[in-house]
């Protein structure tokens, strides 16, 4: 009897006569194997309902990294005016704009190009290939990639910074902001399964803004590179952390397995499913190495986050990226 496994990023035309093509599409793998489920601490936030569980979580894990991270506001090249949104509470009072409230209803914000620049645009993946965790125990690719961003906003909002949240579903997407309301916000918006899944556009972001963007970046090359480079065409500053479970990494599976495919990939059933394992890891070791070339190209930076790893050494290591200046000066 074949066991099944969830596992997205397939192509399954050819690969048993290519030996190649379990990256052709989107992958990562979604309900796969077994679902995790959620930490003590966080059934045990989610009963009180103090503050959402996804956000105790990330505070806790922001708290394991050392503090320090000074505010890098500063007065940019000048007062240009970028957009104006509705005023939400805790917005600054001093930001509103009179004269173009007193045409409508609704009290507006007025945004200069310069502080939205200055904010951090966080991006969580949400799609379905995203959906996967291989053990008990083990988060979801999602999960933690939503995690990982939440807590990098607590230290961003410890240190003063502004973020702010990207997304294709324009109804996840969350305005330049801070404190403890702007982190609820936040929370509660990476909590929502999205409606328009994929990559953001980047025509959305301010020109010259600082962009992390968290994934599993097993689409295709050439979207992420027209996302990065739709970014980059307007002078941003990023990284890519791309979130893999740790079987994705191996590719352990031996015998006779059928694979299911998350993202209408359809399915496939192997007799020796150990046959395939070079040329998987070949496969994704190419297209890591790909990825890496795209971020060196556009002066970012690519790391690697696996699920089985304590979420506050990945921070850890992005927190020393932001603090350390081993972006680009722009940082």
């Amino acid at each position: 009897m074949a066991k099944t496994v969830w596992f997205g990023g397939a192509d399954w035309s050819d690969e048993r006569a290519q030996g190649m093509g379990l990256l052709n599409r989107k992958g990562g793998a979604g309900r796969g194997g077994v679902t995790a489920p959620p930490p003590p601490i966080q059934q045990a936030e989610a009963l009180s309902g103090a503050l959402p569980p996804l956000l105790v979580e990330a505070m806790q894990v922001a708290a394991t990294v050392a503090q320090g991270l000074h505010g890098r506001r500063r007065a940019g090249t000048g007062e240009t005016f970028w957009q104006y949104r509705r005023y939400e509470a805790g917005d600054r009072p001093q930001s509103i704009d009179w004269r173009r409230s007193a045409r409508a209803d609704p009290v507006f914000v007025r945004e200069l190009e310069w502080e939205a620049a200055q904010t951090i645009w966080l991006w969580s993946d949400a799609s379905g290939s995203m959906d996967y965790a291989s053990a008990r125990g083990l988060p979801r690719k999602g999960e933690r990639a939503a995690l990982l961003a939440l807590a990098l906003a607590v230290i961003l909002d410890r240190g003063g910074e502004r973020f702010a949240l990207l997304d294709a579903d324009p109804h996840r997407m969350q305005p330049p902001g801070g404190a403890r309301l702007a982190l609820r916000r936040l929370a509660d918006a990476l909590a929502r399964p999205p409606t328009v899944p994929g990559y953001p556009s980047g025509s959305t972001v301010p020109r010259h803004a600082h962009v992390v963007l968290f994934g599993d970046f097993l689409a295709p090359l050439e979207e992420t590179a027209a996302l990065v480079r739709g970014l980059v065409a307007r002078g941003a500053k990023g990284l890519l952390v791309q979130v893999l479970d740790p079987v994705e990494e191996a590719f352990p599976f031996q015998g006779r397995v059928r694979f299911e495919g998350l993202e209408a990939e359809g399915g496939l059933l192997l007799d020796r499913a150990e046959d395939l394992r070079a040329a998987y890891v070949e496969r994704l070791r190419d297209h890591r190495a790909a990825l890496d070339a795209l971020a060196r190209s556009a002066d970012w930076r690519l790391m690697t986050h696996h699920t089985d790893q304590p979420p506050g050494a990945t921070l850890m290591t992005l927190y020393q990226t932001l603090a350390g200046g081993r972006l680009p000066r722009a940082w």
